[in-house]
């Protein structure tokens, strides 16, 4: 069993419209396709240091060199396809500030500003997308965005808070 950091049990599901954050979640979700979100949420120390603080501007900078270094750090997870998703993802960040203030108000006026709870009585009852990340998803990849299909997307909604589960019967 994977223990659950520090971070990542702190920051799991509290809503935020920090766009460092946000990009570094989202990053996080890249990561975790084919791994849990704890284990993506685990390097963020490295993704960090590897994609400059989560600066997108610098990442959507990035030259295919840049991309080799990073496949090289043995602390990373050194997975290029995923690597070029984050830079693109940073690149596709940018061009969105051309109609949003911030990536954050991108995000949130899918919701209207307000998260959407979701309720379950059971946890297994939790699944693991939603029409909601579908849509958001859909627009993502027509924005430039990659790796953020409905499983992904939905995924980094919870981490941001955006999107909650509530379960009311956790035994």
């Amino acid at each position: 069993m994977v223990k659950k950091s520090y971070w990542y049990s702190e920051r799991w599901g509290k809503p935020t419209r920090d766009d460092r954050m946000l990009f570094l979640l989202l990053t996080v979700g890249v990561f975790q396709a084919g791994l849990s979100w704890q284990a993506a949420a685990g390097k963020r120390e490295v993704f960090e240091k590897n994609f400059c603080g989560m600066d997108f501007y610098k990442v959507a900078a990035f030259f295919p060199e840049d991309i080799e270094r990073i496949a090289e750090d043995p602390e990373m997870i050194r997975n290029r396809r995923k690597i070029k998703a984050v830079v693109q993802n940073a690149r596709a960040i940018v061009t969105l500030l051309e109609d949003y203030d911030s990536f954050a108000d991108y995000l949130w006026d899918f919701v209207g500003g307000v998260p959407i709870v979701h309720e379950y009585e059971q946890v297994d009852e939790v699944p693991n997308t939603l029409p909601e990340a579908t849509v958001i998803a859909k627009d993502m990849k027509k924005r430039g965005f990659t790796f953020v299909g409905p499983i992904v997307t939905c995924m980094f909604l919870k981490a941001a808070g955006i999107m909650q589960d509530r379960v009311w019967n956790t035994d």
